[in-house]
């Protein structure tokens, strides 16, 4: 009967630690099929990086996302939107929203609208994952998807 409670409690300590693992890598995947997190942006035009934008997701899946800092050239705390025409005109750069209303759409997002602050034009928005979440792949359009332009954004850890 011992023999049979020891073989009993070895495997009770298996299932214990695959839970575990099993865990893990749930939440490593849910990290990779999510665009929450920090990114750090690549200019398209120059291929240099230029700012670092937080996305975060809503408990309904709605994506929105902000500057947090912007880097080199960029790098200029009291910057502000001055080619903006909404509420965000002559608003700091660093925290500003640029991001919002992106909503599940298969393996993407869509339906949200992106900011450049670059020339204060609002854009309709959809982005991917790519490279098993290390990389998001935003594209900004007027009308329809075509007639826009993409940036390839790098997952910061």
């Amino acid at each position: 009967m011992t023999s049979m409670t020891q073989r009993a409690q070895r495997q009770f300590r298996h299932i214990l630690v695959a839970s575990a693992l099993l865990a893990s890598a749930a939440s490593t995947l849910a990290q990779a099929a999510s665009p929450a997190g920090l990114w750090q942006t690549i200019d398209d035009k120059t291929g240099q990086p230029k700012a670092v934008v937080q996305i975060v997701q809503d408990s309904d899946g709605t994506l929105s996302g902000k500057i947090l800092e912007g880097i080199g050239n960029n790098n200029d705390p009291t910057r502000r939107c001055t080619a903006c025409t909404d509420s965000r005109k002559d608003q700091l750069l660093k925290g500003m929203t640029i991001i919002e209303g992106m909503k599940p759409d298969g393996d993407a997002w869509d339906g949200g609208r992106i900011l450049d602050p670059e020339n204060g034009k609002l854009y309709k928005c959809r982005m991917h994952l790519d490279e098993d979440g290390q990389k998001l792949v935003v594209r900004g359009y007027i009308g329809v998807s075509l007639l826009g332009r993409s940036q390839t954004w790098i997952r910061q850890q």
